[in-house]
This record gives structure tokens, sequence and C-alpha cells, in this order.
């Protein structure tokens, strides 16, 4: 899972929609989100937790209250105000967005009353049209990170020690479990134990069907599949008019641009965007071609040798002769005279001979048929070859299309960003015209995937219905299959049952030895942690020759946690490369860390900063102006990709302002509130841009 973006609206501190928080990663993957207590720095965290599982850290106060205290009394009583968080993520070249949202009103006695929060989700193809996921959100939510395990990557820094307490060392080892996946083999070996017994009952008949009932359903979903498609086609013309609007106002963009070289780059780019965009959605179609028309042929690799030696076996038995044909034997009998001369009289020996060949040739046609069959067969094997360096060959130019695409992506939001800090005025309006119609694009496309999604539900429905009323068959009794299906379920219960002591032991011990890598690697105690089979992590001192527990002190603990989330991290990337693990489907986890240093001393805080961009994948950091001064900025300044800073707005009269510098510039911390409310304002930190700076003073 890469992170790439966080939205919020009205989701406590922050009032109405904030600014779409981008994510660093790859080579320099870290984010930095700079605040002083109390501005929303845990708030951010557990936006990430509330949309993603619906939980919340121990240290996010009164979790009850979600929404914003401005929002909800500037509005009447018994007026909704709406709050959501929204994420986008990319996983195995998929991109997702996720949302969680709620509404709040006041009600007559001044009580907020919130209504059930509700999880969206939607796949973003590379054309950037939305489309609803086939599975629940939660499902794929917990196939790529178990909600168990959201605590190890995303933490309140202050608090990450509660995690290896006494009273909770049994939830690590539960957790680590679901993490390997033994928990996976647990649930299956315990659902195979069930089938059996599900299996050794009779097969129940269904009864018959009420024709009537269904007939009345069928006709009241094609009522509703006419009004989906026509809201689809409503949508489709919308696009058309904001796709046509868009080549304007884009147009309009590059004409007024005095900079040539954006201008040519910013054509040239959008060109090579739309070719690759044709390219991967072309790739992707031969590909299905390919493999709907000769799919078939991988499964004859075991077939092709059982027919060559069934052909061999019978030549060498001489049951497919040639060289004789039947009606020439009709003619020797006919004649009564051999081609030796011998006279070929019913009864005698010379025509009983001769009348045996009457039975071999007449398989004449099968030897034909055969070497015909041979020449098919051969041509076959030499297709599977084909087949497989096809869909390679597809394969590669699809991955490279998607790079390139990325890259192309990439360099254009570049040049969109620089349109959006531009000197002319208009230029600048005319970008966040642009960007307002693409946003609107991607809802229409969004709402065009989940009425498509609709549709083909109720031409499903229909489908059914109609084999229904058209074909009524019961069920019948399969006793055979089902002693069958009971003895494969032994049988597979038996072996997960030994993969899970392998797998369980193999991850284990790497697991320990990582996590003792990273401990000393930051701290200057001759202690080392242990993890003992039960996934139970103590740290020991062993000086005097023999191992013994010692009790961490918070620092160590806190230590130990980083390193034990570390050496997860870690394990579980190395052995997805080795295709063993069975657990989440990916070795990228990102991790969110709220206050990571807070409680070290300035030894463990190098250490720890210098350590941990290069554990994770990807890294999100929430620092006050004290915890990132000195040796924390040192260390990670080199690693951060993304920088932004919470501006609290207090309410308090004649508060004390307070500033942070970053890149020798001067942003606001603390500033006085022009209302009554309390509220936090995100802002980006700008690194100087060179080509920005030609521009300004050009247009100077």
């Amino acid at each position: 899972m890469k992170l790439l973006s966080i939205k919020l609206c009205n989701f406590r501190q922050f009032y109405g929609t904030t600014p779409e928080i981008f994510l660093a990663s790859d080579g320099k993957n870290t984010t930095m989100i700079h605040g002083n207590n109390g501005s929303g720095k845990t708030t951010l965290l557990n936006a990430f937790t509330w949309v993603l599982y619906e939980k919340f850290t121990a240290a996010f106060i009164a979790p009850q209250l979600l929404i914003n205290k401005r929002a909800i009394m500037q509005v009447d009583i018994g007026t909704s105000v709406n709050c959501w968080v929204e994420i986008h993520f990319e996983h195995e070249h998929k991109r997702y967005k996720v949302k969680r949202q709620c509404y709040a009103c006041l009600d007559q006695d001044g009580k907020i009353q919130y209504s059930q929060n509700k999880l969206f989700m939607s796949i973003i193809d590379e054309d950037g049209r939305y489309y609803p996921t086939l599975q629940q959100p939660n499902d794929i939510i917990s196939r790529i990170l178990p909600e168990s395990l959201h605590q190890y990557f995303f933490f309140d820094g202050e608090h990450i020690d509660h995690i290896f307490r006494s009273n909770d060392k049994s939830r690590i080892a539960e957790d680590t479990k679901e993490l390997l996946g033994v928990k996976v083999l647990d649930r299956s070996i315990d659902h195979l134990k069930k089938v059996e017994k599900i299996l050794e009952g009779e097969l129940k008949i269904i009864g018959d069907i009420n024709i009537k009932k269904k007939l009345k359903e069928k006709t009241k979903l094609e009522q509703e599949q006419n009004s989906l498609q026509e809201k689809q086609q409503n949508i489709i013309e919308t696009i058309k008019s904001q796709d046509i609007e868009q080549q304007e106002i884009s147009q309009r963009l590059i004409n007024l641009s005095k900079n040539e070289e954006i201008k040519n780059l910013k054509i040239k780019l959008e060109k090579q965007e739309s070719n690759l965009k044709n390219e991967i959605r072309d790739a992707k179609k031969q590909i299905k071609s390919r493999i709907s028309s000769q799919g078939y042929l991988i499964f004859l690799s075991d077939v092709i040798p059982k027919f060559s030696k069934i052909i061999t076996d019978l030549r060498q038995r001489g049951e497919l002769p040639s060289g004789i044909k039947k009606q020439f034997v009709e003619q020797l009998l006919k004649s009564q005279t051999c081609i030796c001369g011998q006279e070929l009289i019913e009864g005698n020996i010379h025509y009983e001979k001769v009348k045996q060949w009457m039975d071999k040739a007449g398989i004449a046609a099968i030897e034909e048929s055969a070497i015909r069959l041979e020449s098919q067969v051969n041509e076959m094997e030499n297709k599977v070859i084909n087949f497989w360096d096809n869909i390679d060959e597809k394969q590669g130019k699809l991955e490279k299309s998607r790079v390139e695409l990325s890259n192309v992506e990439r360099e254009l939001d570049d040049i969109n960003q620089k349109f959006r800090h531009y000197p002319d005025i208009e230029i600048r309006q005319l970008q966040k015209s642009l960007d307002k119609i693409k946003q609107t694009i991607r809802e229409l496309r969004l709402e065009q995937g989940g009425i498509q999604q609709q549709l083909s539900t109720v031409e499903k429905q229909i489908e059914t219905l109609d084999k229904e009323v058209n074909k009524q068959k019961l069920k019948e009794e399969k006793q055979i299959l089902a002693k069958r299906r009971i003895e494969a379920a032994r049988e597979a219960r038996k072996r997960l049952i030994e993969v899970r002591s392998r797998l369980e032991k193999q991850f284990r011990l790497s697991l320990e030895k990582r996590v003792q890598s990273i401990f000393s690697s930051i701290s200057f105690t001759p202690y080392l942690p242990r993890l003992s089979q039960g996934y139970e992590l103590n740290l020991i001192e062993n000086t005097s020759g023999k191992a013994v527990n010692v009790a961490a002190s918070t620092g160590e603990n806190q230590i130990l946690s980083l390193s034990f989330i570390g050496g997860i991290i870690d394990s579980v990337r190395n052995l997805s490369q080795k295709n063993t693990l069975m657990g989440p489907d990916s070795g990228t986890f990102p991790v969110v860390m709220d206050s990571p240093f807070g409680s070290l001393d300035e030894i463990y805080r190098r250490q720890v900063a210098k350590s941990i961009p290069k554990l994770a994948n990807q890294l999100i950091i929430l620092v006050t102006k004290t915890q990132w001064r000195g040796e924390v900025q040192e260390e990670t300044n080199n690693y951060i990709g993304k920088e932004y800073v919470l501006v609290y707005y207090s309410p308090k009269p004649n508060c004390e302002k307070d500033t942070i510098c970053l890149n020798g510039v001067d942003y606001p911390l603390v500033e006085q509130s022009p209302n009554e409310f309390e509220y936090t304002e995100i802002i980006e930190v700008h690194h100087l841009n060179p080509v920005v700076n030609d521009e300004v003073s050009n247009s100077g």
C-alpha cells in the first residue's frame, strides 16, 4: 500500500474542505507535518485510521465528537453538516479512493446527533475513470493491511511503548500471526473441519418456485434498468461537454503562458499522456483477447506426452499398419487368385490367411488420421511456447507504459502546480477552473461507474429470473461426490497443519534476527530482543553468559516497538519477494507516526531519526517545533519529499503567536482567529523552484 494523498472536511479542528495533502514516496519517502500541540497532529493520524478502519488511537480525546464546532454552530437547528475523510492510495498498480462520511446536526436541546457513517471505495483506471469495487471495501482493505495490524503502522509515538506491556503481549502474538498468514491457516483448518461435518449430511432438494412472483420481480427490474440507462446517457453527454470545455480552457492557458519552454512541454506531455493511456488500453485488450482465444493451450502440457505415448504403443504392437487397402484384399478374394499365384478357394489355408488382412486393412484410415492428429499436436506444443512469449512481451510493454504514464503525470502535475502559483492572475484563475472541471469529470465518471455496476447487477438478476422461469430443476443428491469432498477436506487439513508449522518457524526466526539488528543499531545498551515461540517480545541481557529478562525503560520500550515494526516491514518485504508469504499480499507498507521523538533523549532521537526513513517504504511524521529542531532535522532533511505546516487559529484574546523557520522562510504555527472559533489551516512548505523564479523575473 502506498498512500498518495488525504483530504478532510469538517473533521475536528479542520473547518470546511482542506486542500489535498499529497504524500511523499519512493526516493524521498518522508512527509513531514509540523504543528504545535493541539493544532491537529493527532487528528490527522486518526483521520487515517478512521477512514480505513473506523478506529482511533488511545490518545484521541472524545472520539464521538468528530464534527467541526464552527461548522455545526453556524447552521440552523436540524440542518445536517457533512463530515468526511478521503484517502487516495496505490496497491499493485491499482489506484483506490476511499472515503468515510457521516452527517451531524444540532437537536432542539443543543446536542449533536450523528448519522451512521458510510464507507465508499472506487478504483481509478489509467484513463482517470472511477469504477466501484466489486468486493466490499472493508474486505479489500483487510486483505491489503488487516485491521488488527493497523496500530503498528499508524501510531502515537508517545504511547507506542504501551503495545509491549505485559497485558498486550498475547495480542501481539495474534497480530503477528495475522501478518504472517498463520491465522489464515488456522481459520482454514477450522473451516475444513466444519466442512467435513457439513458434507456428511444429505443435500437438500430445492422446492418449486413461484413463477408468478418471479415474473412480477422481472417487470420491476426492467423498469429499473430503463431508468438507469437514461441516467447513464445523461452523464455521458455531460462528460462530453465538460471535456470540450476542459480542452478550450487548457488551450487558453497554454496561449497565455509567456514561458515557451513550459508551454511546449505541457503540450508534449499531454500528448504523451493521451498516447500512453491508449497504449495501456490497447495492451489490456490484446492480452484479454489472446487469453480468451488461446488460453486453453496451457492445460495441454500433460495431455500431449500421453497422446504421443499411446500412438507409439499402438505402432509397436502393430495395431496401426499402413499400405494395404481393404478394397485390394476384397478383389483378391473375389478373383480367387492371390498375387503369388495360389488359388483362394473358401475354406483352404491360403484363403483364410488372405482374409485375415481384411481386419488389419480396415484400420488403415485410423493410421492416416493418427498421422494428421500427430502433426496438429506437435504444432500445439509450439503454440504454447509462442503463447507465453506473446503474453510476456505484452505484459512487459504494459508495465513500461504504466511507468512512463506515472512519470508523465508527475511532470504534468509539476507544471500545473507552477500555473497555480503563476504571477499572472488570469492564468491562476484558468488553472483553478481547469482543476474544478477535472474534479467534476472525476465525480461524474465515478457516478457513471456506479450506475454501470447497478446495471450489471440488474441484468444478471433479470437473466437469473429468466432461467428460473424457463427451466425448473431440482438439485439431486450426490453422495459419491460428497464422500470425495470429505476425503479431500481431510487431506487438505492435514497438509495445511504442516505448512503452518514450517511457515511459522521460518518467519519467527527471520523476524527475531531483523528486530535484534535494528534495536542494536539504535540502542547503546547490551540488551537484545527475544521473540518466543508464542510471538511474545522480551528484552534480555546476556553479559553474564545466561539470558535474563530485563525491565525496559520507557525509551527502550519505544525503541523496541519501532524495531519490531521495522522488522515486520523488512521480513514481510523479503518473504513477499520469495512468494512464501500467505498474509497481506504486499511487502510495501506506509508508517504514519505522531510525535515519535517526545520521550527520547538526544542520542536516541538522532538514532531513531536516522533509522526510520530507511526502515519504512513510506513515512509520514507529525512533529512539534521542539521535536523537529536539531538532530531530527539534520538526520531527516535528505529524505523529505513533502512538507506541511498546521496553522492553529486561536480564539483566545491576545494569543501569543508562534512561527517556525523552514528552508529559510518563516511559517505561522499559531495565529489569532478572526472569529470566536478555533480551527486549523493546512499550508504546504514550498521549496524554491528555479523555473518559477525565472518566470517571475521575466514577467516583472
